[in-house]
């Protein structure tokens, strides 16, 4: 960001912290847009992506006075919504010891995903490790996991039963659990709170 552009965001943020609803407003306009495309990169919903930013301008309203303007309001505002989006999975997991205990650690380490470029590139390595299954295998898994499809509807699609559908799932998610765990702490959080509940 160019020192210009810097100052103009700085006044912005001194302006929220006074409660200035025109800042809130233009900080609103300028990061609304790219904060719905990143939620709705993960989330495949409009809707859901929508309520996504209006829960992150919702808390950056709340916490305006606690708001630093010496560092960068983008990483703060994509923290909030990577936070956001993973209450949104977890409303859709099933909740057992081991998810407790990731949310646990997830908490004692919460730097891990501070960054929205942490996330993306335990994104781009689950996409790399899909391109490494069998074709098949990728595919039901990607159908499964990621779009939410159901064994029925994925054992149909490919004329196989759904005890097949379940042993490709499971391949998968071995595979998966064993490259993730060699990315330790940041790759277990991801696989546990994204993958293995969905």
């Amino acid at each position: 960001m160019t020192g210009k552009k810097l100052n103009i965001e700085t006044a912005l943020l001194k302006g929220l912290k006074r409660s200035d609803h025109e800042c809130f407003q233009n900080l609103f306009a300028k990061y609304s847009q790219s904060l719905f495309r990143f939620s709705l990169s993960y989330l495949k919903s409009s809707d859901s992506a929508e309520d996504v930013v209006q829960e992150v301008f919702l808390k950056i309203w709340r916490k305006r006075k606690e708001i630093d303007t010496t560092k960068s309001f983008q990483s703060y505002l994509f923290t909030i919504a990577l936070n956001v989006i993973r209450k949104q999975f977890n409303k859709l997991a099933e909740s057992n010891q081991l998810k407790h205990d990731l949310l646990i650690s997830f908490a004692e380490n919460k730097e891990t995903f501070d960054e929205k470029d942490d996330f993306q590139d335990m994104v781009n390595k689950l996409e790399e490790m899909i391109q490494q299954m069998p074709e098949r295998r990728g595919r039901i898994f990607r159908m499964k996991k990621l779009e939410g499809k159901s064994q029925k509807e994925i054992a149909e699609k490919f004329g196989i039963t759904t005890k097949t559908v379940e042993y490709h799932i499971t391949e998968a998610m071995k595979f998966l659990k064993k490259e993730f765990d060699q990315l330790r702490i940041k790759g277990m959080i991801f696989f546990c709170l994204f993958l293995k509940n969905k």
